[in-house]
């Protein structure tokens, strides 16, 4: 969870390459820090739901909802 603005880590699998990341549809800037980690800024406009990150290997949902608060 986290307001428009926080940073926040996403932690996952097979990350690195990654391509976009999305909060519930709002696209956000990203970095990829290792092969398990990106960081990432809540963006204007997210609301809670699904964390969608896009690598080369498919695409990638979170399995627990994002609340932004």
């Amino acid at each position: 969870a986290g307001k428009v603005g926080a940073s926040v880590k996403i932690l996952g699998s097979s990350l690195k390459g990654a391509t976009s990341v999305t909060l519930n549809g709002a696209a956000a800037a990203f970095t990829v820090v290792s092969a398990t980690e990106i960081t990432t800024t809540v963006p204007a406009g997210a609301t809670s739901g699904t964390v969608q990150v896009n690598t080369p290997g498919g695409t990638l949902l979170s399995n627990v909802a994002f609340q932004v608060q």
